[in-house]
């Protein structure tokens, strides 16, 4: 809340006061300190102006004023709380850890892509964000929180960008931010391998006129090129302190914090302003947009917002600033002022004003590195250079990159065939105790089908999906993954879409729902809609359990080759999608991508590790929760009413079959061979029976009459009403086909070897009606078209939202649902119908 929120009478604390410059200056130097006890005395009758006691004085402020000012009523009575990291930055060893004393500093971070912004700021918040080595995977801001020194930090991570102009969403998301934020701090992230790139944005940061840090990231990676610098005195000639960090390591992290403390609250003795010289005919320019800003007028605007930096961007022809400044008092003037000063730079100098400030900036960036950055004597040539010799070719690139994904496949599943054993083991261990503990009735059959056959199926897959997100963390903490998305550059303009589009589309094997929200970062709304369509087609995590599940049961000489395969068409799919849409829906060109090769890095095992464990986090909440619940409605909808119109036939063939054997048991000279032969016989027509009774109950069952329904439209793919209905519960979650599967699939109780597995039930489940009676449900044929149909219908719910948000229209996502569905159908009937002819089984 801020100050004008505070009714008369009521006191509060001082949590931060916003605004810049000399605004900010004066309110701290009539006593607004954070910090400090104010009180509302007296608010005039049309509550413009309030009277505030703070301590030694009043003070009277216009509302405008006191709405820059941030305070806490609860903080009056009780410890002021905030969400923190469990002590992921500790105070100094030995020393008490301090209470809250009415201090919360906010710090907003800025950076390049891969600058490891994302890095320091899990290390620092205790967060689980996404990161890689390769730039544009971030969209959107995160705040995390923790406690330091009587501290209260909140920080927020912005997404990457090499500036702060109009000419990309992560850009206008930064500035926006911090304008409209005003944090207490911006701490920019700079990679020091890169320093001549880097310090672009940290010049238009100083324009800016905000508190200013900046952590030079990676300092050991300059160190071990054999460069030096000289960050002090590179700190005091830009009026920025320098502090040294290796966040993979967590190097420097509490220096940098300490440090911001010290920015905060003026003690630095490197921080303060200062303006770049740009040359006289610029500075000149700047001097008269900037006269017209700076009037009485526009008093209130410049509380917030530097002039300067207005000015600047202004004659960078910057699209946000001329909105921004439409709507001050004398906008017509100051627009008219600015084009005046472009025209007049740009016929002075023969060239675009915007790439004159650039010009000016890389100068001055040049001339202090010249003074501060001792190269190495040694010239070599960049390892990353070597290795992209190979890695980038323009014929090798792409066969390279199909081999590593080969690689992940077949080791997906390679690798986690033994734990995934284990687990099966455990999950039939848990099945047994269960069985032999409960009694007999429905509470048993709700555990033991249910929840341990729906959500047992799922978990034991959980294996494979921690080892693929092993070899994706590593692809993209080394850097290939941006190679990967240099070598596909080239092809996806062929195909109609933006080199960018290739980030989203890779992330899609992660989830559709972040890769979806990651195409904010392209800038062309064309190309931003066309990724989104396309994205389902990239088989997510959810898919893989699925694919695992019937590759492991059909295919177990060619594992690897069949997973490979369908990632293979679904990538196939969204090519020929994008074509399509290319040549129908959206024809307009596409616009020219630049994209950085960051340096090969050896990845730290904390950050892959963090990268498996977010994922694999976020496939045991699914378990735990829509799984879960999944399967317990889909076993109730299959157990009820429990009652078949065949119940009085069963009973009858069960008295006949006692009856038989009772009659064979009673011939005379029965040997004990000759008996134990009876008694199995007599176990095996009973263990038929029941068989045959449990799936006449399911077929009558609630959810038997839906899937009999819908059986024949389903049948042409090859599909029985239980794969019918596991493709129904599918559209909230992938990961419910498999769950749906093993509780539908529990009927059979007489297992060869009693394996109670889910893989072993599909192998031998056969038809008990109809005319495919005593046929098996499943062929290598139906289990290709079934894990077709998963990879290409219905995208989950999540998906279809997400769509719709980001594309602005619910058009779009019906479009998806419609146009995935029916290709599907397609695409399975198609499969099938020709395996039958040519007797592909």
């Amino acid at each position: 809340m801020t100050l004008p929120d505070v009714n008369p009478g009521e006191k509060a604390i001082i949590i931060k006061v916003n605004g810049r410059g000399a605004f900010r200056k004066r309110i701290i130097e009539m006593g607004f300190v954070p910090g400090k006890e104010v009180t509302v005395i007296k608010k005039e009758p049309f509550q413009d102006i309030v009277t505030y006691g703070i301590p030694g004085s009043n003070v009277t402020l216009r509302n405008s004023e006191a709405r820059l000012i941030e305070v806490s009523l609860s903080a009056m009575n009780e410890t002021h709380h905030v969400h923190r990291s469990a002590d992921t930055i500790r105070e100094e060893s030995g020393s008490a850890e301090s209470t809250w004393n009415g201090k919360a500093i906010h710090v907003a971070l800025v950076g390049n892509p891969n600058s490891g912004k994302t890095t320091l700021f899990n290390l620092a918040a205790g967060s689980g964000e996404s990161m890689g080595n390769t730039g544009g995977r971030k969209a959107e801001a995160n705040d995390g929180y923790f406690h330091l020194n009587g501290y209260d930090f909140i920080i927020t991570d912005l997404p990457g960008t090499h500036s702060i102009n109009a000419s990309s969403p992560e850009e206008l998301s930064v500035s926006d931010f911090i304008n409209r934020r005003m944090p207490d701090v911006v701490m920019n992230v700079v990679d020091a391998s890169n320093l001549e790139k880097s310090l672009f944005l940290t010049m238009q940061l100083i324009d800016m006129d905000i508190p200013l840090i900046v952590a030079l990231n990676r300092y050991d990676e300059l160190q071990k090129s054999g460069d030096s610098l000289d960050s002090a005195y590179l700190g005091e000639m830009l009026g920025v302190p320098f502090v040294h960090t290796v966040a993979s390591r967590g190097k420097g992290i509490m220096e940098l914090f300490s440090r911001i403390i010290d920015v905060v609250e003026g003690k630095d003795q490197i921080s303060r302003h200062i303006h770049i010289n740009y040359g006289k005919s610029i500075e000149d320019a700047i001097r008269a947009v900037q006269h017209c800003i700076r009037i009485p007028e526009n008093t209130d605007f410049l509380t917030t917002h530097s002039s300067r930096f207005l000015s600047i961007k202004l004659l960078e022809k910057d699209l946000s600033a001329r909105e921004l400044a439409s709507n001050l008092q004398n906008s017509n003037k100051i627009l008219e002022t600015s084009l005046t000063e472009i025209k007049r730079l740009e016929s002075e100098f023969r060239e675009e004003s915007e790439i004159l400030l650039a010009d000016a900036k890389h100068g001055f960036i040049a001339g202090a590195l010249a003074e501060t950055l001792k190269p190495s004597p040694r010239i070599q040539r960049r390892k990353s250079e070597v290795i992209d010799t190979l890695i980038t070719h323009k014929v090798w690139g792409i066969p390279v990159f199909i081999l590593f994904m080969y690689i992940t496949f077949y080791g997906t599943f390679k690798l986690g065939k033994y734990p995934m054993q284990g687990i099966e083991w455990l999950v039939q261990l848990v099945s047994d105790q269960l069985e032999q503990s409960l009694a007999e009735g429905m509470l048993k059959d709700m555990f033991i089908q249910g929840i341990i056959g729906g959500v047992g199926g799922v978990i034991v897959f959980l294996p494979n999906i921690v080892i693929l997100y092993l070899f994706i963390s590593l692809m993209e903490d080394t850097g290939y993954m941006a190679r990967a998305v240099f070598i596909m550059d080239k092809f996806m303009h062929r195909i109609g879409l933006h080199g960018k589009s290739f980030i989203p589309l890779v992330m899609g094997f992660g989830c559709n729902v972040p890769a979806i929200l990651s195409t904010r970062i392209i800038e062309s709304k064309r190309d931003r809609i066309v990724t989104m369509l396309i994205n389902p087609f990239m088989s997510c995590s959810a898919r893989l359990p699925v694919y695992i599940l019937f590759i492991s049961a059909f295919f177990q000489k060619s594992q690897g080759t069949i997973l490979f395969g369908m990632y293979a068409t679904g990538i196939a799919l969204a090519i020929g999608s994008a074509l399509l849409f290319r040549k129908t829906i959206f024809r307009k060109k596409d616009i020219p991508f630049v994209m950085e090769l960051p340096p090969y890095r050896l990845p730290s095992a904390k950050s892959v590790l963090r990268h498996m464990w977010r994922q694999t986090g976020q496939y045991l909440k699914k378990i735990g929760g829509i799984i879960l619940v999944a399967s317990v409605i889909i076993w109730a909808l299959g157990y009820f009413p429990h009652t078949s119109p065949n119940e009085a036939a069963h009973e009858a063939e069960r008295k006949r079959i006692e009856e038989k054997y009772k009659s064979l048991r009673t011939a005379p000279s029965l040997t004990t061979d000759r008996i134990r032969e009876l008694n199995d016989a007599e176990c095996s027509e009973l263990s038929h029976l029941e068989l045959v009774v449990e799936s006449d109950l399911q077929q009558h069952s609630y959810i038997g009459r839906i899937g009999r329904f819908i059986e024949p439209a389903m049948a042409p793919l090859g599909f029985d009403w239980k794969m019918s209905i596991a493709l129904l519960t599918g559209v909230s979650a992938k990961e419910v086909v498999v769950g749906t599967l093993g509780v539908l699939y529990q009927a059979d109780k007489s297992d060869v070897e009693g394996d109670q597995s889910l893989i072993r039930r599909l192998q031998t489940q056969q038809y008990t009606y109809g005319p495919r009676m005593g046929q098996p449900v499943f062929t290598p044929l139906i289990a290709l078209s079934f894990m077709l149909f998963i990879l290409i219908y219905f995208p989950c719910i999540g998906v279809v939202s997400a769509i719709s948000r980001e594309s602005g229209s619910w058009k779009w996502a019906l479009f998806i649902v419609v146009y995935t569905t029916v290709l599907a159908y397609l695409a399975s009937f198609i499969l099938y119908q020709t395996g039958n002819i040519l007797n592909l089984s």
